[in-house]
């Protein structure tokens, strides 16, 4: 697999099957989106053919909506664009603003209850970055697995006091302070204090998720 194929999120067992046409549905969403983002990046079909080693005549026929391209010319067009394959079969298109009410988020409590993360963004969409509100109780503990290689996390504490525990290293923070390490190895909190704390937790990943 080539590495521009990897940037874009190429499955690393396409073989044969990347020859398969898409799905005929697909194809008027994929050229709507294929314009738009051509588009908005200044770039004319002349350049982005050269761009992308997909003929001129072929781009537009894809973003007129009139072909359905192979899995290997969606793969191009994804490398040259630098983006993920969702990005162009979304039919969501280009969300300006989306609204997470509180009384629909996720919420996930540790068996004891004395620990919750919630979701603070929407679960329907690809994404590199998750973001969270996690509170832990007095003398609380939450132990973490190793999430996947190159996954990050930035930490900061809006109330209480925690320990942060990464390869054996407590670090001990306080309101307002933040913390960023490489998840991918197990990983504690732990509330010292004798009240409740509260985090917020950006989760960055080297793969598309969701």
């Amino acid at each position: 697999m080539k590495p521009s194929q990897a940037r874009a999120g190429a499955p690393p067992d396409a073989g044969p099957a990347e020859h398969d046409e898409l799905s005929k549905d697909l194809a008027p969403v994929l050229g709507a989106n294929l314009r738009r983002l051509r588009t908005k990046r200044g770039l004319s079909l002349e350049r982005f053919a050269k761009e992308s080693s997909v003929s001129r005549a072929m781009l537009s026929q894809i973003e007129l909506g009139h072909s359905a391209p192979t899995i290997n010319v969606v793969w191009k067009i994804c490398s040259a664009l630098g983006l993920p394959f969702s990005a162009l079969i979304s039919a969501k298109g280009e969300a300006t603003v989306s609204v997470l009410r509180a009384d629909q988020s996720k919420v996930l409590t540790s068996r004891d209850g004395r620990f919750s993360s919630r979701a603070l963004f929407p679960f329907d969409a690809p994404r590199r970055v998750e973001f969270y509100e996690l509170r832990l109780a007095a003398g609380a503990e939450e132990r973490a697995e190793a999430h996947a290689p190159g996954t990050t996390e930035y930490l900061v504490v809006g109330d209480g006091a925690v320990e942060i525990e990464v390869k054996g290293e407590r670090i001990a923070l306080g309101a307002g302070d933040t913390i960023v390490f490489q998840a991918d190895v197990p990983h504690a909190y732990r509330n010292p204090a004798g009240a409740g704390a509260v985090m917020y937790l950006v989760m960055t990943y080297a793969d598309v998720v969701g």
